[in-house]
């Protein structure tokens, strides 16, 4: 299996240190570290030195999932200290207001497919069109939020086919119909295994999952069958 873990803002929203904290009894070895309102970006930057980190051997960044455009100049600085650090960034594709200015970032800059709530981003042909646009950027997977949009997966598996060249980071939790993010059903493990085959097996995969602390390691074993290759290539044989 890859570096496989979990997003702080999952865990703890909004308090990477105690997040961090839940994963240390754990066999993760990834962590998305999340900034996912506007106002919790300056403090994750101010925080980062502070982090103890040793635990993982893959980190990366979640940027704030909405941004005013007067703000947004002031977000790319402020990411900028996590670009020095090598880590991908993550960003859903409608908070970006000025998609050049964000070049910057090169092949760190990852795009997050989206759920049914937002307007762009949510199957391959609208992601195509944003990597246009974005030519070094890569691909966040979201295989819950496409199951959410495409309950056969079909979608899926096109973004997959399509732009596997550019995967570089998964995000695996169950997507309910207000677009939260749930635990892993047995009906989300079994449609994630139908797509699993065409996840490259060295991809960084980051739950999402709102679980308790005494949950968290259960969830991460769950992810795991989730993405078992030996079991989604029986399945794609049937």
């Amino acid at each position: 299996m890859p570096a496989i873990g979990f997003s702080t803002g999952a865990l703890a929203l909004g308090d990477v240190q105690h997040a961090l904290a839940l994963l240390r009894s754990t066999t993760a070895n990834a962590v998305e570290l999340s900034a996912l309102r506007q106002n919790e970006l300056p403090a994750l930057v101010n925080l980062v030195n502070e982090l103890d980190l040793s635990q993982f051997e893959y980190i990366s960044v979640h940027a704030p999932s909405a941004l005013e455009p007067e703000y947004e100049e002031t977000a790319l600085e402020l990411l900028a200290v996590f670009q020095e650090r090598n880590w991908p960034i993550i960003v859903h594709p409608d908070a970006m207001h000025d998609i050049a200015e964000w070049r910057r970032f090169g092949e760190l800059l990852y795009i997050e497919n989206m759920d049914i709530r937002k307007p762009i981003g949510q199957t391959a042909s609208h992601l195509a069109a944003i990597f246009a646009e974005l030519p070094q950027a890569c691909l966040c997977f979201d295989i819950g939020y496409a199951r959410q949009v495409d309950p056969t997966m079909s979608e899926a598996a096109q973004i997959l086919l399509q732009l596997k060249d550019r995967l570089g980071q998964l995000h695996i939790s169950e997507v309910n119909a207000q677009s939260k993010h749930d635990r892993l059903s047995l009906e989300a493990v079994m449609a994630f295994r139908r797509v699993a085959s065409l996840i490259p097996a060295d991809v960084p995969v980051i739950l999402e999952s709102r679980v308790d602390e005494t949950e968290v390691q259960q969830e991460i074993d769950n992810a795991i069958r989730a993405l078992d290759t030996r079991v989604a290539l029986a399945i794609a044989g049937d």
